[in-house]
């Protein structure tokens, strides 16, 4: 793909309107990136921790805090190493892979909840057979097929825009490299690929969303059915904790890839955010509604040397 292009390497010119005001972003962003990573992993020690946690929805939740790792890892290092002062300029490889990365785990993100939710599905609708469904093998191909099917996704996405010519500008007017910018800096006519790419982007997440809102009108009408109030409390605990994390991922997608009209100052505001806080908030929102994962947390915390026996 380098051959076709003239220019070998792209200047990120960060965040609109932010000038000036590097070090406090630099104080910011870290302190979320960090917050993110511990969060997540602490999760992960969790669950692989305490045996009554693995089941199909905790190994779900495991891939997703994996994912809630890697994801604000695309663009967040290089973000921070420019607002310590550093370089602005990426390589045309490194442009390339950073949009790569970002598509295949937000997709497989997408591909995840979505099997997040048929698992709360069969679990309340079909609960005589979940063990039977939900095998150790069905979990495994459907966390490998979310993996699978997010990498075609962002090789389609990203052969798509790394296809074009770029002899310059060289200028990427965001802080990271991601279709909708990339496309103005192509030296051809995008008119017909960025309506490809609106498809692509905005139909797979759509039709997600579409099947996890069938799955928990199926569920909500179950739960209604159900006659032990303590049983209705515990169904939409759990299925509360997913629903407010779906929408707080859906929600920054929809604004950034589905509006006719988009504002730089806002989408990048938005990305921060999608990029940084939805995957700190993951690990807040399963970890707080979810007792016994609070009391594996504590015992981990407790072997970490964090918390006392009292706490």
């Amino acid at each position: 793909m380098i051959n076709s292009s003239e220019v070998s390497e792209f200047i990120l010119l960060g965040i609109p309107y932010t000038e000036d005001l590097e070090t406090e972003l630099f104080v910011l962003f870290l302190s979320f990136y960090i917050f993110t990573l511990v969060g997540n992993l602490l999760i992960l020690l969790a669950i692989i921790s305490s045996t009554q946690l693995h089941t199909p929805m905790y190994f779900f939740l495991c891939k997703l805090s994996v994912c809630d790792i890697f994801f604000p890892s695309v663009s967040s290092p290089k973000m921070l190493f420019y607002l310590s002062g550093h370089s602005r300029a990426i390589s045309y490889a490194g442009c390339a892979s950073q949009l790569f990365f970002y598509h295949f785990l937000g997709c497989t993100e997408c591909f995840l909840y979505t099997v997040m939710a048929y698992d709360r599905f069969v679990a309340i609708y079909h609960p005589l057979r979940y063990k039977v469904i939900m095998s150790h093998r069905v979990c495994a191909i459907l966390a490998m097929g979310t993996s699978f099917f997010g990498c075609i996704h962002a090789t389609f996405l990203t052969t798509l825009t790394f296809q074009l010519p770029y002899c310059g500008p060289n200028e990427v007017d965001y802080f990271f490299c991601d279709i909708p910018v990339m496309l103005k800096l192509a030296c051809a006519d995008t008119s017909a690929l960025e309506m490809v790419g609106f498809i692509s982007v905005g139909l797979m997440p759509f039709s997600c969303f579409l099947l996890i809102c069938t799955s928990y009108s199926r569920i909500v009408y179950s739960v209604l059915q159900i006659h032990s109030a303590e049983g209705r409390h515990r169904a939409f605990s759990t299925c509360c904790a997913h629903l407010t994390a779906i929408l707080v991922f859906y929600m920054p997608v929809a604004l950034i890839y589905l509006r006719p009209n988009p504002s730089p100052w806002l989408d990048a505001t938005v990305q921060v955010l999608h990029n940084l806080v939805t995957p700190l908030l993951n690990p807040l929102i399963y970890s707080l509604r979810n007792k016994e994962v609070k009391s594996s947390l504590r015992k981990v915390l407790h072997q970490l040397g964090f918390l006392t026996e009292q706490s």
